[in-house]
């Protein structure tokens, strides 16, 4: 029979081979792109041209290698960290739906900064898709009703509230993609609400009403 001390090295171990899973995709998604940015470092070449270009046919395989992209290494380190903090905790929290979830953000907000950026511009970079990981933890968080999930939006806040300043172009000559970041966070609000009953749920508690008690007692009056 397992005692408590037990089970509760059990739950460790379970919890952080769970840590351990989560952290393995930001960090894939990170070994690309350094190793692009190395490349392009030591031959001396870019890849922007792999990056988006809107409303153009040599733009659209942007929309699955611009996040891999950056211009230089001060772009890539800036970055990093929210790639890997949001990243794990997406996928640490939202365990059942976290890799659809990542796809599709990666995947809705290439699309539309093909469709409604700025023409004429090569956008790279993972911001946007730090903006939708960040949009989706805060929001879900929120439409879940759950405090433990809530708390998360609060530590989102807390840590990256700065980037949805980003969302609002000052100019619109500006010389970073302000609409990768708009994409990505709307496309973050969206899958939050589509998929918020799916996932991680505030538990519900079953109530018994009086006559369900009253058909379970075997008792009665004569």
């Amino acid at each position: 029979m397992s005692s408590n001390s037990d089970i509760e090295d059990e739950r460790v171990i379970s919890a952080k081979k769970r840590f351990i899973f989560s952290m393995l995709i930001p960090l894939l998604f990170l070994f690309i792109a350094y190793s692009i940015k190395l490349i392009e470092t030591l031959e001396g070449i870019s890849f922007v041209t792999l990056g988006i270009k809107p409303l153009s046919v040599e733009g659209m395989p942007g929309i699955i290698f611009s996040p891999l992209i950056h211009g230089d290494w001060n772009h890539l380190f800036a970055n990093t960290v929210p790639v890997f903090v949001l990243g794990t905790a997406l996928f640490y929290f939202y365990k059942e739906i976290s890799f659809k979830i990542f796809v599709f953000i990666y995947l809705f907000t290439g699309a539309w900064v093909w469709i409604g950026a700025r023409t004429g511009s090569w956008h790279i970079g993972a911001s946007g898709v730090i903006y939708g990981l960040g949009s989706f933890l805060f929001f879900s968080g929120l439409l879940r009703n759950y405090i433990p999930l809530i708390a998360i939006s609060l530590v989102v806040v807390f840590l990256y509230g700065g980037l949805f300043w980003g969302v609002i172009p000052v100019t619109w000559d500006l010389p970073y993609s302000w609409e990768a970041h708009l994409f990505g966070g709307i496309s973050g609000l969206v899958l939050a609400f589509i998929y918020r009953k799916e996932g991680p749920l505030k538990p519900v508690n079953v109530w018994h009403d009086e006559d369900e008690l009253d058909d379970d007692n075997p008792f009665w009056d004569e």
